[in-house]
């Protein structure tokens, strides 16, 4: 950011979008204060974002507030066993009309700017990949013609844990094209006594228009021209690095229980929501502390656990804690190494 003035005036209308945003979502939100951040996070910085959590806990209501506080078209997919992928991407339809019959694409609930995939691992690993091209190309092919999404495109998805009954996994490479993993969790004592004084006493709050799509658009370019130092940009590689078994910078607990490490979608995903945090900051560069506290919801997704860790009870979580509280935020890496 050359101009030092003007870029003063955009980092602030930034901070007041995010917080205005915030407001906005936590009228009908109580509590969940890091999920609602790391969800505008993932929306500021182009990604998508996955929230888990058991049934009730208010990750649906989270995503449709989101909604309500900006100008964008929004369609909500119940994912169930038997949804197919057509019913998510679109359809090709015999049309007749007085000059005969024509073949009409008829657009399924992908073609919105947020959608809301709810409780996505109900459905079945070929319907959850129908999302795969949408999420990472912003295109979606049907019958050998691409259609191009509107932007911005951002997908938000909730899944309920795994261990629960009529689950299936998402694959792997579904899981790298979401930006953060956000873990949602019970309310404390306060927030559930807030959430029966909200919801017992009939009011329904009303959330204001906060953003359209150009405002997020422009912010969006902005996170991109936030600076980042090369030895800023090494601690958020050898981050991801760390997480590859046997690798030069892997942990004991990392070559013990880890199978497969993250991908540089992951490295790309530090970066960006780094130069997020560093706008929220009210600064125009990088920080080592802007990479570390966006680590975990960046990382646990992207690590698959090997056998010995799957039997041990050991969790993705546990294994990057160790990663982040040990690797040394700038070292030298001489030539060659």
């Amino acid at each position: 950011m050359a101009d030092s003035q003007g870029a003063e005036v955009l980092v602030a209308k930034f901070r007041e979008d995010f917080e205005r945003t915030r407001r906005e979502i936590q009228k009908a939100v109580v509590g969940h204060r890091e999920v609602v951040d790391g969800v505008l996070i993932c929306l500021f910085a182009n990604g998508h974002a996955l929230l888990e959590g058991v049934p009730g806990l208010g990750k649906t209501l989270l995503i449709r507030s989101l909604s309500q506080a900006l100008s964008l078209n929004f369609k909500r997919i119940q994912f169930t066993p038997d949804l197919m992928p057509a019913d998510v991407t679109g359809t090709t339809i015999v049309v007749e009309d007085a000059g005969g019959r024509d073949f009409q694409f008829r657009k399924g609930p992908i073609f919105s700017q947020i959608v809301l995939a709810d409780e996505i691992n109900r459905a079945t690993p070929k319907t959850q990949s129908s999302l795969l091209e949408a999420m990472q190309e912003r295109t979606v092919t049907v019958g050998g013609t691409t259609h191009t999404l509107e932007k911005p495109f951002f997908v938000m998805a909730t899944q309920n844990p795994i261990e629960q009954e009529g689950t299936y996994p998402l694959p792997e490479a579904q899981l790298d094209r979401f930006f953060f993993k956000l873990e949602v969790g019970y309310s404390n004592r306060d927030e559930l006594s807030q959430i029966l004084d909200r919801t017992t006493a009939g009011e329904t709050p009303t959330i204001e228009r906060v953003m359209d799509a150009e405002t997020i658009l422009s912010h969006q370019k902005l996170v991109r021209r936030v600076a980042i130092a090369p030895h800023v940009q090494d601690y958020a590689v050898r981050m991801v690095l760390a997480t590859h078994p046997k690798g030069q910078f892997a942990t004991p607990t990392v070559n013990r229980f880890l199978r497969f490490g993250a991908s540089p979608r992951a490295a790309q995903t530090l970066v960006l929501a780094g130069k997020v945090n560093a706008l929220l900051a009210g600064r125009a560069s990088v920080l080592p502390e802007d990479i570390k506290t966006i680590a975990m919801p960046t990382l646990r997704h992207r690590c698959l656990l090997n056998f010995e860790g799957e039997a041990e009870g050991i969790t993705t979580d546990e294994v990057i804690t160790g990663v982040i509280e040990t690797l040394p935020a700038d070292i030298r890496v001489t030539a060659g190494s």
